[in-house]
């Protein structure tokens, strides 16, 4: 786990980003600040926002969750290990993709 301290600082830093903006889409699409317009032409655009702002939060917690089991995989001493494969990422990717739980060959097959 010491060797992958400096990663697991950056992911909960990214954690806490990812959340933060996740309270803000939240709000945004509850309307918290600004309230639901009554013409029906900004209404629509509204709603149009919000399809949009829910894509982004459930990417969010998408995002979060994979940091989530990122940092349970280097508390567990299994990161940096392909879950499909069992062989080791390579660092390049762990650098580019810090919560990936597959080697690039794995990953290449699981989008097919």
């Amino acid at each position: 786990m010491k060797e992958y301290e400096e990663v697991r600082s950056h992911l909960v830093a990214m954690l806490e980003e990812l959340n933060l903006r996740l309270a803000r889409i939240t709000d945004n699409v509850r309307h918290s600040e600004v309230p639901l317009e009554k013409d029906f032409a900004e209404m629509a655009t509204q709603n149009v926002n919000n399809e949009v702002m829910d894509y982004l939060g459930n990417s969010a917690r998408a995002e979060i969750e994979m940091i989530n089991q990122a940092i349970a995989r280097i508390d567990n001493g299994q990161y940096g290990i392909c879950q499909v494969c069992d062989e080791p990422i390579s660092k390049e990717r762990l650098e580019a993709v810090p919560y990936s739980n597959m080697c690039i060959k794995c990953a290449s097959k699981a989008e097919r």
